[in-house]
């Protein structure tokens, strides 16, 4: 007899979302969070997963942040442009975090699971402005993630994005790279594809 799908069952309980950030820097306790976006995991019925909605904003350098040259040229961010409508990164994480538990709550998942492309740079700079705005329901398992660029080294043989997102089929529009929204998504695209193309195995393991 076949059984519902259920995405809890899929993950020991943890809720797969797609995180990513646009930053100041490299260092997360020193280096400013300027972007975040978070994509939903969406689990159909045959058990396949597609990519849900999105959330995603500007976020405002937290007091004494430091702005690295380098960084800012590549994610071509001005965090001080006056049409960026940029807000405290503590309202921009207590609005995702709202909305991770309440997706978790609807599919019965105990804790959300970070899924990003380098997922423990995107993972490190989420914690560490959550403990820096002192928000004490981090949805997000505190260490353990699933790391993208090292599924898509198994999956497609290839870790970066731009590349491994063509091998999978799906288009790549390089204007738009290193925008929160638009990484975080083609991250998400990623991720379902893996997981979808591995689907056999998980289901024989489950008989």
């Amino acid at each position: 007899m076949e059984h519902p799908f259920h995405i809890a069952n899929r993950f020991r309980g943890y809720l797969p979302i797609v995180i990513d950030v646009e930053t100041g820097g490299f260092n997360p306790l020193t280096d400013a969070l300027l972007e975040v976006a978070a994509v939903m995991i969406d689990p159909q019925e045959d058990g396949t997963l597609i990519r849900g909605d999105t959330i995603r904003h500007h976020i405002k350098p937290f007091e004494g942040a430091n702005l690295e040259p380098a960084s800012l040229a590549v994610n071509k961010i001005d965090p001080h442009h006056p049409l960026r409508l940029a807000i405290d990164e503590k309202e921009a994480l207590n609005d995702i975090f709202l909305k991770i538990r309440e997706v978790m709550k609807e599919l019965s998942c105990k804790r959300a699971i970070l899924v990003g492309h380098n997922a423990s740079f995107d993972l490190n700079f989420i914690n560490e402005a959550a403990n820096r705005c002192s928000l004490k329901r981090n949805p997000f398992h505190p260490f353990s993630c699933f790391d993208t660029a090292t599924l898509c080294g198994l999956a497609y043989g290839h870790t970066v994005l731009a590349k491994a997102v063509d091998l999978a089929g799906f288009e790549w529009d390089a204007d738009q790279a290193h925008g929160a929204a638009y990484d975080a998504e083609k991250t998400a695209d990623i991720f379902c594809d893996v997981v979808n193309r591995y689907k056999s195995i998980y289901d024989k393991s489950m008989t």
